[in-house]
């Protein structure tokens, strides 16, 4: 889910590029974006990502099945461009057009990408409330049920 849907409720084109960004992420590394807990430091696969792309050492990323150095050169870009997709402003997002052409290879260089949105993990103080954050912020999270009768 894109940052801006998730914070504002926005959805447009680029939410989609978001979706893809994470789509071919979860693809070259065989993980799932909502269940990765590998890197105590990570919210998900993308901050994990973004780790490790940032201190170049993006091999423990790639699922071994596809891990091959005659195609490095195609995986990397992939990972390159999934960074892309997931940058946490909508407007620095490439458009899908623009995403097939750097995966057609098209696109001779491609930028570098910016950090993603949803990179750090939030973690809970020991002994606090599953309500509170490690920043001493409260979601009160109330709830109130209505029943319905038929007359």
């Amino acid at each position: 889910m894109s940052p801006e849907y998730a914070m504002q409720g926005l959805f447009s084109e680029k939410s989609d590029v978001f979706s893809f960004g994470v789509l071919l992420l979860e693809i070259v590394s065989r993980r799932k974006n909502t269940k990765f807990y590998e890197d105590a430091e990570s919210l998900s696969l993308l901050g994990f990502a973004w780790k490790l792309w940032n201190a170049d050492e993006i091999q423990p990323l790639i699922d071994p099945e596809i891990s091959n150095p005659s195609c490095n050169e195609d995986i990397m870009r992939c990972i390159q461009i999934g960074l892309l997709c997931v940058q946490e402003l909508a407007r620095d997002r490439p458009t899908m057009t623009a995403v097939v052409s750097m995966l057609n290879s098209e696109t001779a260089n491609l930028p570098p990408p910016n950090q993603p949105g949803f990179v750090q993990r939030q973690t809970l103080l020991d002994g606090e409330s599953s309500n509170m954050t490690s920043d001493g912020l409260c979601s009160i999270n109330n709830l109130s049920l209505t029943n319905l009768h038929g007359r």
